[in-house]
């Protein structure tokens, strides 16, 4: 019966305390899903998952029931080798739901605001910086250093992708800090815009006067992008791609019952089990150290940094523009969609209570949905180049 006692046992060896740090992290992602309502979808099956992963001798992973038999799969694992690391299926799927949920109207009604999403993704190129000034401390590679920077591409999926393609050990800690500072963006954004803007920048009016977008435009912008994407950054089609494919089914008029599957039922399905299976790399002996502090440090700054960097590129255009632009509009370039958006229209509100910048920001927050994605393929595609 001793074996019984096993998994208790282990809890007292050699690191297993690290074990138990990881099932308070786990317990810390549960209560922020369910007591405050932050992105519950993904870090509950995170925060359940962590706890999973770290039960001693847990069956969630692979194990040698039988000394010199074959080891016995563990359904987290065989989700995390198939789904993950050996076709990224699961953060590429789940950007044809991304795809479908969003109206790119708002961007081709006014098309400059494709500016503000690229503006907005300084935050990646700071934190790979700075990732990179860390690195002869912290042990960092090129390649770990781009998969941190990537957290500033506010985009979950994207920063899961890039970094198991570039297979670094950091994927635990830079899923947790992807998704944790996107459901932080109302908490976040309005620190850093508040940082960097005057009342009286943030009371801009801009009159909202939307332009006539023809079925023809909704039909053939995922298809230019795609191609475009692809041309200028060849490792970004996967994930353009399914996103374009995605936002094709919702506009082509004649899958409208497909449409409505792939932005809930599919959508869903695919980001409860994108949330549990990532909580394979948040094993303790991995996720405990030092490092995924500096990681989440990092990301948080690649968050502050995004924004700021859309903010100061509206102030720029503000130098040569007649009609000035609510620099917050900046701000809502980043891939958070539509947290974002909405966190600026709550700002502009509480700064005047009749300027209402709701459809500017969705404008700039979907075209930060396309550049997140687009950044992410360039990093893929460079980083390989300069490791050579």
């Amino acid at each position: 019966m001793d074996f019984l006692l096993d998994g208790v046992l282990a809890l007292f060896q050699a690191g297993g305390w690290k074990m138990l740090v990881m099932w308070a992290i786990g317990g810390l992602l549960i209560y922020l899903a369910i007591a405050k309502g932050f992105e519950p979808a993904l870090l509950l099956p995170m925060g359940f998952g962590a706890i999973l992963v770290n039960i001693p001798l847990s069956g969630a992973l692979d194990q040698f029931l039988i000394p010199s038999a074959e080891a016995s799969h563990g359904i987290i694992q065989w989700l995390f080798e198939t789904t993950i690391e050996a076709s990224e299926a699961l953060p590429l799927l789940l950007f044809i739901g991304i795809g479908a949920m969003i109206d790119f109207g708002p961007l081709l009604s006014n098309p400059k605001m494709i500016l503000f999403g690229a503006a907005a993704q300084f935050g990646i190129f700071f934190a790979i910086m700075v990732a990179a000034l860390l690195a002869p401390v912290f042990g960092f590679t090129l390649a770990d250093c781009a998969s941190i920077g990537i957290i500033g591409a506010a985009d979950g999926p994207t920063s899961i992708l890039v970094s198991q393609i570039f297979k670094t050990p950091y994927v635990g800690a830079i899923a947790v800090a992807a998704y944790s500072y996107m459901a932080l963006v109302p908490i976040v954004q309005p620190f850093a815009i508040k940082l960097v803007t005057t009342k009286k920048e943030r009371m801009i009016r801009m009159p909202y006067n939307p332009k006539s977008v023809s079925r023809m435009t909704r039909l053939l912008f995922p298809i230019c992008v795609t191609i475009v994407a692809g041309l200028v950054a060849p490792a970004s089609v996967s994930l353009v791609g399914f996103l374009m494919f995605g936002n094709l089914i919702r506009e082509c008029g004649v899958l409208d019952s497909l449409s409505q599957t792939a932005q809930k039922e599919f959508a869903n399905i695919i980001t409860l089990l994108l949330g549990i299976t990532i909580s394979f790399s948040m094993r303790a002996e991995y996720f405990v150290q030092v490092n995924t502090l500096i990681i989440m440090a990092i990301g948080l700054l690649a968050f502050i940094f995004d924004s700021i960097g859309g903010i100061f590129f509206a102030k720029f255009l503000n130098l040569f523009s007649k009609n000035k632009i609510n620099p917050m509009i900046g701000a809502a370039g980043i891939s958070a969609f539509p947290m974002s958006a909405r966190v600026i229209q709550k700002m502009a509100l509480a700064e005047d209570n009749q300027n209402h910048l709701l459809m500017h920001a969705v404008g700039a927050n979907v075209a930060g949905q396309i550049a997140s994605v687009i950044a992410g393929g360039m990093i893929l595609g460079l980083v390989p180049q300069m490791l050579k």
